[in-house]
């Protein structure tokens, strides 16, 4: 797909840099941003079922395409169904015109990776950690590069899984190659782990623009984190790496970024620290191109993620990157063993206390049937008989206990928290995605899937900073999702397919 996405490239006499091994997906949008490309291909299914294909497309500001781009080339697709003779020519693979990036923009990458990570944490805690650190490529792409980002840090050296250390495109040992689905993607890992004494797991997906993590607590029980917990540790990382870079600097151009669905918790911690927060729509695309508007403006970009466990570490690439994830996590540990003798966990517990404790829930239900997706999100849509015009939404769930504040529909473009009624993010009609916010602070998002056949919801509860009622937030928060799930999916009724674990 690759080539002879090359060749037609070529044939319009466009000159190509085509990488001559499989890399991580992080490496196509740094190649556009360092060889100033008009756009890049990656070609990759990422953690899909093995049966899928796909690629990603970046413009030229090396971020995925939004509108109009996406919109546009969909329509020279429709238009173009039978693919020119020419492009069937991999003859063009010899011209002059074609060249291979690989060893340039690795060194580079890797050069620019370990600039980003301060120096006396490599020298005097990286170096010198007891630490060890398991990792599963998951059949993908990721152990050399995760490999060379660890030698860069001189962090210790990785135990693979190895079975799942290199690609396999059947994916022989997973149900599905996506450590996103928790425990059941990470049996091997964990096996290897407990045989070897390691306390942490990181796994890529197959494409490598994911990091999970798992840990060993003190009674021997692993722990996977959610991405919205990673992103709060990294968050808070990122804080505490540009503090320990530039220690004069003020953090009031700096900006932390998460998607609509993705938790709260950065920005509570840049409403304490003084750094700004920005939401934006789901999808790595909206959070590039955020970048790429606030770096334009002279901001800093210190990180971004979505809770789909995709995280971007400072703006060398405008994308998830789960090779620098791995790395700036991996330092991280080995930082808190060494200054406080905390894991993970306790300092996610610790911000949890400066910052209020925040509880998340997010799941979802397989639906093979695209009218019974557009049933359920129009009967979401039409449940009272009273109410604004058109917009008939439910007002509370549970039998009345849990009122609703607020209602935003990005696919209508409503949003009743705002005076006109009109969503300020912005709206497309051809995926569902609405948001509850109640009275008692929780806030519940259920959308479609862009790429999976599947119905998602987010649910979240955020606490002030000293509230310790932590079980009581998750108790009230797994009772309201029970009730949304039952009211407003109602999986019997329409057939769905829980998440297996």
């Amino acid at each position: 797909f690759a080539e002879l996405s090359a060749c037609v490239f070529l044939n319009e006499n466009i000159p190509v840099w085509l990488y001559s091994r499989t890399v991580a997906t992080p490496f196509v949008p740094f190649a556009v941003l360092e060889l100033k490309c008009l756009a890049g291909i990656m070609v990759t299914a990422s953690h899909n079922p093995k049966e899928d294909n796909g690629y990603k497309v970046y413009w030229t500001n090396s971020a995925q395409i939004i509108p109009p781009h996406d919109k546009n080339i969909q329509t020279s697709i429709m238009e173009n169904l039978e693919p020119l003779e020419t492009s069937w020519n991999l003859e063009l693979l010899l011209s002059d015109k074609l060249n291979d990036p690989y060893d340039q923009m690795v060194e580079l990458y890797f050069r620019k990776l370990q600039a980003n990570v301060p120096r006396p944490f490599i020298t005097d805690y990286n170096a010198s950690s007891s630490l060890r650190f398991v990792y599963s490529a998951m059949h993908g792409v990721g152990y050399p590069f995760v490999v060379k980002a660890f030698e860069c840090a001189r962090l210790p050296a990785l135990i693979a899984v190895p079975e799942q250390r290199d690609p396999d495109p059947e994916f022989r040992t997973v149900k599905f190659p996506n450590p996103e689905e928790g425990k059941s993607s990470l049996v091997l890992s964990m096996q290897l782990a407990n045989e070897t004494g390691c306390d942490v797991i990181l796994a890529n997906d197959p494409d490598a623009d994911r990091l999970a993590c798992a840990e060993k607590d003190a009674k021997g029980e692993w722990r996977v984190f959610s991405g919205n917990e990673l992103g709060a540790l990294l968050g808070w990382w990122a804080i505490r790496c540009y503090r320990e870079q530039y220690p004069d600097r003020s953090l009031s151009d700096c900006y932390l970024i998460a998607s609509t669905v993705s938790s709260k918790m950065c920005r509570s911690i840049a409403n304490v620290d003084g750094l700004h927060f920005i939401e934006t729509l789901t999808g790595f695309k909206w959070m590039g191109n955020k970048s790429v508007e606030l770096l334009s403006q002279g901001k800093t970009v210190l990180f971004a993620f979505e809770e789909a466990i995709g995280f971007m570490f400072a703006p060398t690439v405008l994308d998830k990157d789960g090779v620098s994830a791995a790395c700036h996590l991996a330092t991280m540990a080995c930082y808190l063993r060494a200054t406080s003798n905390q894991s993970l966990a306790d300092k996610l517990n610790e911000l949890y206390d400066i910052y209020g404790f925040h509880c998340t829930f997010a799941s979802y239900h397989f639906c093979y049937e695209p009218p019974v997706i557009e049933r359920i999100f129009k009967r979401i849509r039409n449940m009272e008989t009273e109410g604004v015009e058109d917009q008939r939404y439910p007002q509370s769930i549970a039998g009345g206990r849990f009122k609703i504040a607020d209602v935003r529909d990005l696919t209508t473009g409503y949003d009743s928290s705002q005076p006109d009624g009109r969503a300020v993010l912005p709206t497309s009609k051809s995926s569902q995605m609405i948001t509850f916010s109640f009275e008692n602070g929780a806030v519940v998002t259920l959308r479609t899937s862009g790429t999976e056949p599947k119905v998602k919801y987010y649910a979240e509860m955020c606490a002030q900073p000293g509230q310790r009622d932590w079980n009581g937030s998750k108790a009230t928060l797994r009772e309201m999702v029970d009730s949304i799930v039952e009211e407003l999916l109602q999986p019997k009724e329409n057939n769905l397919t829980p998440r297996s674990d």
